[in-house]
């Protein structure tokens, strides 16, 4: 089938080449023979000039433009084309010459008007050289954008699954620790017959429902990512009962915003993990607002500088998932003091 289909379109170049030329010879024959009536002298010298006009352009379209021009060796293009100009020119001359014997019969005067002038013949002949290597330039410049394009597009795609595989790399990242804090608060509860433990049960059942079937997507609904802290935050006043002082406060105007997963809850847990006890109490205080253009997440909680205070679990996995997500689009200030430890975050869409 392959073979079948390179024969054809062999075939078909050849046939393309076969009309061109033809069409070649017509306009030289009604180029020189413009003011003569012998029709069949001037087709006999176009004829002469066929074979150095196909060379010529055989030579520029095959050799010159591809082997020198396109691969920016001037110097070469330069010297090569130079030869060819003084080889064709003579081949010329000796068309034109053996025309004064064929058709003339060593009379000058028989000659038609056009081919008497030498300069204008070698015009003439090196028109055709001239546009089909235009042409040529034309197709490869042509076939060189395509294949850039699609160099940039395969690039891309590349750079697009590394970033997917990045990303989801560091969702993963952040599952585990997300699991391991929620289970151990849970193992406590249980070893304690706590009436709670079912519901946290339920609540963390309502966790992993999330992590499993919404967290590989690109984004969630903001309303989703805003339920899911809030169990998690449910299941931490379980946890610290009446030593966890908590205000969420959130102002959505929109029920399609959306966010990408578990974007928000490492710096939940942060402050909760990081977070200090003043007079007994962790104090975290959180605030949500969005509209349409830019969502601003503020959490601050109590804080005991100490001298190595290690770093939040997933904060630079964040910093990465901001980059790869919300390129420009986002500004991440986080403060410090000697009891108050403060993140704000702000995404534009």
């Amino acid at each position: 089938m392959r073979t079948n289909t390179f024969f054809l379109n062999l075939l078909g170049r050849g046939f393309l080449h076969l009309f061109f030329w033809l069409a070649v010879l017509a306009f030289y024959t009604f180029l020189f023979g413009a003011d003569n009536d012998n029709f069949n002298d001037t087709l006999l010298f176009s004829l002469f000039l066929m074979p150095v006009t196909i060379a010529v352009s055989y030579v520029c379209i095959y050799k010159l433009i591809p082997d020198y021009l396109i691969k920016k060796q001037y110097f070469l293009f330069s010297i090569y084309s130079i030869y060819t100009f003084i080889i064709s020119a003579y081949l010329v001359m000796l068309s034109i010459f053996f025309s004064l014997i064929y058709i003339s019969k060593f009379d000058y005067n028989l000659m038609p008007t056009a081919t008497k002038n030498m300069l204008f013949v070698i015009t003439a002949v090196y028109i055709v050289p001239f546009v089909v290597s235009g042409f040529k330039l034309l197709k490869l410049n042509l076939k060189n954008a395509e294949q850039n394009n699609k160099l940039k597009t395969k690039i891309l795609n590349t750079q697009l699954k590394l970033k997917e595989q990045e990303l989801n790399y560091l969702k993963m990242q952040i599952h585990p620790h997300f699991l391991f804090n929620t289970l151990n608060t849970m193992y406590g509860f249980a070893l304690k017959k706590a009436d709670e433990t079912p519901e946290m049960i339920l609540k963390l059942s309502n966790l992993l429902d999330y992590l499993l079937y919404q967290a590989d997507k690109p984004f969630v609904l903001l309303s989703e990512e805003i339920n899911h802290i809030e169990d998690y935050i449910a299941l931490e006043n379980m946890r610290f009962n009446d030593t966890l002082n908590i205000n969420f406060d959130k102002i959505y105007n929109t029920e399609t915003k959306t966010i990408a997963p578990m974007l928000l809850l490492p710096f939940v847990e942060n402050s909760f993990k990081h977070g200090a006890l003043i007079n007994g109490v962790l104090n975290v205080i959180m605030t949500l607002e969005s509209d349409t253009d830019k969502i601003i997440f503020i959490i601050t909680n109590s804080y005991k500088k100490q001298a190595k205070t290690a770093k939040g679990i997933g904060l630079e996995n964040i910093k990465k998932r901001l980059d790869l997500l919300y390129p420009k689009q986002h500004s991440l200030t986080i403060n410090k003091t000697n009891e108050l430890y403060k993140v704000e975050l702000i995404l534009h869409s």
